[in-house]
């Protein structure tokens, strides 16, 4: 890229010197010289190979080889004031405006010195050039001060990106630790009284002591499950080891295994229908949650109804059916809007579904949920 644009510097000297020398020709007369007035001409041009590396040392070359061929009566060429642009824009866009707007001063005195000669036309063409450099060097510290302010601002953005991202880390930490503190010292407790009552229970049936071993590997089992959600929120805990694919629906088998043990006598059936395929991850992980909570409502609020739990495949969707044939919706829950069924509707909204949840036909209660599985997961 710095190559090219020395190349680029190079031929713009080279056309503007060509420009100047066959307007000098063109224009040749006896005063003065002609080789004279073609190296003052060559002169003015010439500082813009150095524009890249010293644009305000190229300006005042430029300009004190125009001003000191128009002393000397050799006019102004139109390459020769072109320089004078991109050598005066160069320096007020790449210097501070405390270096580049002295370089005019050659100009109003040159100004203030044709006002005072009152040549013929000589104070317009010094007016002209003062004019020509002042706008050139306003328009070129003009867009080095946005370009500055440009820079300002992106830094301004990152460094609130930055705090944010910090902010959010903390909270998410600050939640874990709450959660880790709070919740898994209850969950601990469960699994430990449950092991504790069902060995220090004289005389406790078998169906009794395999309950008790139930409700304690179900609370070491959501332990385990809240820990990897915490090592997802801590970003600063090396959890890679720990870390388990989320469930899907290919164990959703050892679900329904679990809770046909839990449950008192009732069945559990899974009905899966229409051609199986692999769905997205967040689609299967939405589907094993609303199932899970389904079940986990149905053995809360209807002990040992047995449950369908039905898979539908059709292409486009996949429907989830849970039903149990249970009481049905008791009155005080009938509103629909408990945290489970909360929980259900955002979890299909997330990947673009729905649920409905209400009395099934002719008895029970029905959880149904229509999940996209192409092109809508968001």
């Amino acid at each position: 890229m710095t190559e090219v644009k020395g190349v680029g510097a190079a031929a713009l000297t080279a056309a503007l010197g060509a420009a100047a020398v066959t307007e000098v020709v063109v224009r040749a007369s006896d005063r003065p010289p002609l080789a004279l007035a073609v190296l003052v001409a060559l002169a003015g041009v010439a500082p813009v190979a150095l524009v890249r590396l010293w644009p305000a040392t190229a300006a005042a070359l430029s300009a004190v080889a125009v001003l000191s061929g128009l002393l000397i009566v050799s006019p102004v060429t139109v390459a020769g004031i072109a320089a004078l642009v991109v050598l005066y824009g160069a320096a007020g866009r790449t210097r501070p405006l405390r270096i580049a707007a002295p370089l005019v001063l050659p100009f109003v005195a040159y100004a203030a010195l044709a006002a005072w000669d009152d040549r013929p036309g000589g104070l317009a063409l010094a007016l002209a050039l003062l004019g020509v450099t002042t706008l050139a060097t306003a328009v070129g510290a003009t867009l080095r001060l946005r370009e500055a302010r440009r820079r300002h601002r992106a830094a301004e953005q990152s460094a609130a990106a930055s705090l944010m991202e910090y902010a959010a880390r903390g909270e998410r930490a600050r939640i874990a630790r709450e959660l880790h503190d709070v919740v898994a010292h209850h969950i601990t407790m469960i699994a430990l009284q449950a092991e504790a009552a069902r060995l220090a229970t004289p005389g406790l049936p078998p169906d009794g002591a395999r309950r008790l071993t139930a409700i304690g590997d179900t609370a070491r089992t959501a332990l385990t499950e809240m820990r990897r959600l915490l090592g997802v929120l801590r970003e600063d805990v090396d959890a890679e080891s720990t870390l388990e694919p989320q469930p899907g629906l290919h164990q959703l088998n050892a679900l329904l295994d679990e809770v046909r043990d839990a449950a008192s006598g009732s069945g559990v059936r899974l009905i899966v229908s229409g051609a199986v395929e692999p769905l997205d991850p967040g689609i299967e992980l939405a589907a094993y949650r609303i199932v899970q909570e389904a079940l986990t409502n149905t053995r809360r609020h209807a002990a040992g109804a047995a449950v369908d739990v039905e898979l539908r495949y059709n292409g486009e969707e996949l429907v989830v059916r849970i039903h149990d044939n249970g009481p049905g919706p008791q009155p005080e829950a009938d509103s629909g809007h408990g945290h489970g069924l909360a929980g259900m509707r955002e979890r299909a909204a997330v990947v673009g579904g729905r649920v409905v949840a209400g009395a099934a036909p002719g008895a029970g209660f029905l959880v149904e949920a229509v999940l996209p599985t192409k092109g809508a997961t968001r």
